[in-house]
């Protein structure tokens, strides 16, 4: 299976920069993956497609502003240390510092250099974890360091993201309306679509909504570099499944009931924990990689969005709906110009007996 083979042209235009407001105002394209059907309609028609029994699980994690403009102590260059995730190490705590691992986004780093940010916050550099990763000790820890972080950090939007829009305005826009535990640094974007209104509508109409937490890492951010891409790895994300939720889940999979999972994250979550056709409930770092030929042992439909090409996402969709029905939709996306990747459309992939 080769790399190429999940690759498509999209014309830069077709890049969202912004949400659509309201944010149900999307387009959706459903497609039934037995029938290969292509349905082009908005999102707010969700509810004609859903019903009384069906389950949606969304993935409730919060992004954080986890990028951090300094400058280094010994030569005041400039220097951006992306947050990715907190080291948990008795070492840390005793110290009276937390230690993260960080992209740094600056050529010339060695272990020891101080880095200096605004309000008295600095931190050092650890160590090496592998290339462009690296260990970092802050001079504050627990509440105090996550202050700080929340006042002087940004959201990390992803590169083809130039919007000039006010640091406040972004935090809100990139962020879902039922965002709650927060450690991610970037968004479950599926998640997007869905305005309160929508859900309540959905829940009046018998719709089940489960919440499911996967903080949303480097993996995110991993171009995937491997030519055959079964070689390709995963980096390992933060989740969680609590036992009611798993108890609630594996009750509706036993009566049969449609599991529609809210973005590839829940997706990934679910697929993760599911042992002998049953959620176990827990907390731990999941590094699955769906590609196709993978048999989903959970999940039977998708809501998603429109992804980049090449990406461990298109290899996911393509697991679940075929390679050439995925690849022929997005060329149909392209041709209606449908708004791409994570201010843009939806996709809700089903078959028709689901």
């Amino acid at each position: 299976m080769k790399l190429s083979d999940f690759d498509y042209h999209l014309p830069t235009q077709l890049i969202a920069q912004q949400p659509i407001s309201p944010r149900d105002h999307s387009r959706l394209m459903v497609l039934d993956k037995n029938k290969k059907t292509i349905i082009n309609r908005h999102f707010f028609d969700l509810p004609d497609y859903l019903h009384s029994g069906d389950v949606l699980v969304l993935n409730n994690t919060k992004v954080f502003p986890a990028r951090l403009i300094g400058h280094k102590k010994d030569t005041n260059g400039k220097v951006e240390v992306f947050l990715l995730k907190e080291v948990k190490s008795s070492q840390s705590s005793s110290a009276g510092s937390a230690r993260w691992e960080v992209l740094i986004g600056n050529r010339r780093k060695k272990i020891g250099q101080n880095i200096v940010f605004g309000k008295g916050l600095e931190c050092q550099i650890v160590k090496k974890i592998e290339e462009s990763v690296w260990e970092v000790k802050f001079n504050r820890t627990g509440g105090r360091l996550e202050k700080l972080i929340e006042s002087i950090g940004s959201v990390p939007l992803p590169p083809y993201i130039k919007s000039q829009s006010s640091k406040a305005k972004l935090k809100n826009q990139y962020q879902t309306v039922f965002a709650q535990n927060k450690g991610s640094v970037a968004a479950p974007t599926a998640g997007f679509h869905f305005t309160k209104g929508l859900l309540a509508k959905l829940k009046k109409q018998g719709v089940q909504i489960e919440y499911v937490t996967l903080h949303v890492g480097l993996g995110t951010f991993s171009p995937v570099k491997v030519k055959d891409v079964t070689k390709h790895q995963m980096h390992a994300e933060w989740a969680s499944v609590d036992a009611k939720t798993a108890g609630r889940l594996n009750l509706a999979k036993k009566h049969g009931q449609r599991i529609i999972a809210v973005g590839t994250t829940s997706s990934r979550t679910l697929e993760s924990f599911t042992i002998k056709d049953k959620i176990k409930a827990g907390n731990k770092w999941v590094n699955i990689f769906i590609y196709p030929g993978y048999k989903f042992k959970f999940v039977n439909a998708l809501i998603t969005n429109f992804h980049l090409p090449k990406s461990t996402l298109m290899m996911l969709i393509s697991a679940l709906a075929g390679r050439k029905f995925i690849l022929a939709a997005y060329q149909e996306a392209i041709n209606k110009k449908y708004r791409f990747y994570s201010f843009g459309d939806a996709m809700f992939i089903q078959h028709h007996s689901d």
